[in-house]
């Protein structure tokens, strides 16, 4: 009797280890045969074959293994809506009915002439080394804040300047968010935007969770609530390999959590995981949302995935459903 109970033991495990082995084999996916998400034009694969070996290694270390490394401004926002550009967070603040006329006049003006002429032209210019771009990042953030100072701004009223904005985060945030959060998958958002205007927007979406972490540049108010400078060193867009070293205590905390999905929609967004030391799998996944022809075979060579305006999360939720 117990010879025969142990044989129908062995077997049962047996059925079980064969049906374990069919769903491993099962949870590498072919992109085009089992995500459909990836046959969307938008979608862009120099190497589908080593995309798939990467996916493939995420979903066998599971959620245990995971973590998220991340832009905002373009990459979890929108970068327009039904043809018209979205705010980035210091955009949110800029078009805000609080700033006086006087300095939005000034204000405008120099956004106009400088970030549309000048900066945002050189951030986006294939032609220029990130070396060259660097000082120009500098000197175009470094004028905004301190236009934002001199306004003096109040914040118990960045509530109400984000709820009256036109920001909007991408289609399929809540699901990325809320199952990120429902696994406990450490979420790291590196921002060169305003922390605190992106914080209270992710607040106002429902979806600030206690996994996510926010780097970003972060104002410094006084004693009344006032704007009178930002906190630590500036976070410009090509500066995040020195931040993303600057939280390796946070990394290091994550050191089990070698398996990495970065978003972000620039070339500097590339450097936000340079803080981790264990990385076994990285995906890296971009969205291009402007000058397409220029720069889309930049993008296919630094990115694994590049989404050409694309305004949704619904290629992350895909991988993380198979993750999770």
């Amino acid at each position: 009797m117990q010879a025969l109970r142990l044989w129908t033991l062995l077997a049962t495990y047996a059925v079980a280890v064969g049906q374990n082995q069919g769903q491993k084999n099962q949870e590498c996916p072919k992109l085009n045969a089992q995500m459909p998400e990836f046959q969307k034009k938008t979608v862009h694969i120099k190497d589908p074959g080593r995309v798939e070996e990467i996916i493939c290694g995420l979903i066998k270390g599971g959620a245990a293994k995971l973590q998220i490394i991340t832009d905002f401004d373009m990459t979890l926002s929108r970068f327009s809506y039904n043809g018209k550009r979205c705010p980035t967070c210091h955009n949110i603040i800029d078009n805000s009915k609080l700033i006086t006329e006087e300095c939005r006049k000034k204000f405008f003006s120099f956004q106009l002439l400088q970030l549309k002429e000048t900066y945002y032209a050189i951030e986006i210019d294939p032609a220029l080394t990130i070396e060259e771009k660097y000082p120009y990042m500098v000197e175009w953030y470094n004028k905004s804040h301190a236009l934002l100072i001199e306004q003096g701004l109040q914040k118990d009223k960045f509530a109400e300047i984000v709820r009256e904005s036109d920001v909007m985060l991408k289609e399929g945030y809540e699901n990325f968010f809320d199952k990120l959060s429902e696994h406990n998958i450490p979420v790291f958002i590196f921002s060169a935007g305003i922390g605190d205007i992106l914080e209270e927007v992710i607040h106002q979406a429902g979806v600030y969770h206690s996994n996510v972490k926010v780097v970003s540049n972060f104002m410094d108010f006084d004693e009344h609530g006032i704007l009178k400078g930002f906190k630590g060193e500036l976070i410009h867009v090509y500066n995040k390999h020195d931040g993303a070293l600057k939280n390796t205590e946070y990394f290091k905390q994550l050191k089990d959590n070698s398996n990495i999905i970065l978003l972000g929609d620039s070339q500097g967004d590339l450097s936000m995981a340079d803080g981790v030391a264990n990385v076994e799998h990285i995906l890296k996944i971009g969205y291009l949302n402007d000058k397409v022809d220029e720069l889309l075979e930049k993008y296919m060579d630094s990115y694994d995935i590049v989404l050409v305006k694309d305004e949704s999360l619904e290629v992350a939720n895909s991988i993380l459903q198979k993750i999770l």
